[in-house]
């Protein structure tokens, strides 16, 4: 099952045949970087055939986060029961940096991810009352999780998770040690990967690696690390946009276990990253697929170890990738 930008979800049999949109998606807002983003099964999908999604709608004329959920129809054709379980607030303005990574937790929760709505929302990336720049932890019915570090706490939503995210475009859990994974965009380079912590402040745009595209430095400082935020595991400069992450489970291609991979848009290819298995930090790392040109989005691997790339272009492409690249 996959999403596309303008507002569309489809279904891809294994051999490749594509199958036409279905029905019941609510229409998008598909302006700027917004639209229809990610797509992902309930954890008990085989019995209640739940999908979740995110996208941008519209609210009293302003662009906002949704994420919805549904049940798809016994012939395969539509989304029934669909119901918004969660929205931030509109943003005057903002057409970029809208985040919405969906990932399911080892107790079926949802961790989702928001960005700062570039400039529009910068303010509220360091504010516990916002879900801008943040990822945040829900149930299924949209409901803050209970567990989450902020619950309680006065004047802060108890749905955030990890706050001071720019634009935050992948996450995925280490397959052995369980850890949280992050990938997200930096401003001119400064692009980061990320390992999330509960109740950890990652920064934006207090400290950052990167500097404003019109060269002048972040916040108007040059700060890049400070005590009480969290630096990243590996960062990008130049910068690459990474989207997408998936560790791989070393099926079918076993010197690959436990890496990283991370789909890059503005890099054009697929980062390999190799892991030191006690620190967690980034030991090597080899750029695949670059002849293909692509802006690759996203990344996953199936049940059976395949490792399927999604492109980002009009004319997208679904790669399946069954043995390392010659």
């Amino acid at each position: 099952m996959i999403s596309e930008k303008p507002g569309r979800i489809r279904i891809i049999s294994q051999e490749g045949n594509v199958g036409p949109p279905l029905l019941g998606i609510a229409p998008v807002r598909y302006e700027g970087s917004g639209g229809l983003f990610d797509v992902k099964l309930s954890p008990s999908f085989e019995k209640d055939r739940k999908v979740f999604w995110t996208y941008v709608s519209t609210k009293n004329g302003e662009a906002m986060n949704q994420v919805a959920s549904g049940t798809l129809s016994p012939n395969q054709s539509k989304i029934e029961n669909v119901k918004v379980i969660y929205e931030i607030e509109p943003i005057s303005g903002g057409r970029f940096h809208f985040g919405s990574r969906l990932l399911f937790d080892s107790e079926g929760m949802l961790l989702v991810t928001f960005g700062d709505r570039f400039r529009n929302g910068r303010e509220k990336v360091q504010q516990v009352d916002s879900a801008l720049g943040k990822i945040i932890r829900i149930t299924p019915e949209g409901n803050p999780a209970p567990g989450n570090p902020f619950e309680g706490q006065a004047g802060a939503l108890p749905e955030i998770w990890s706050v001071g995210h720019r634009n935050p475009q992948g996450l995925a859990f280490h397959p052995e040690t369980h850890e949280l994974w992050e990938a997200e965009h930096g401003p001119w380079a400064g692009d980061e990967i990320n390992q999330i912590k509960k109740g950890s402040n990652y920064g934006w745009p207090i400290v950052s690696y990167g500097i404003e595209s019109n060269g002048s430095p972040v916040n108007g400082t040059e700060i890049t690390q400070q005590v009480g935020m969290v630096s990243p595991v590996y960062y990008y400069d130049p910068a690459t946009a990474p989207s997408g992450i998936s560790f791989y489970s070393g099926k079918l291609i076993p010197e690959w276990k436990n890496n990283l991979f991370v789909a890059m848009l503005r890099g054009m290819y697929v980062a390999r990253l190799e892991l030191d298995p006690k620190t967690g930090r980034v030991m090597g790392e080899e750029k695949l697929l670059t002849d293909e040109k692509q802006r690759f989005r996203n990344i996953t691997e199936g049940p059976d170890g395949v490792i399927y790339l999604l492109t980002d272009d009009e004319k997208g492409r679904l790669y399946k990738i069954t043995k390392k690249p010659i």
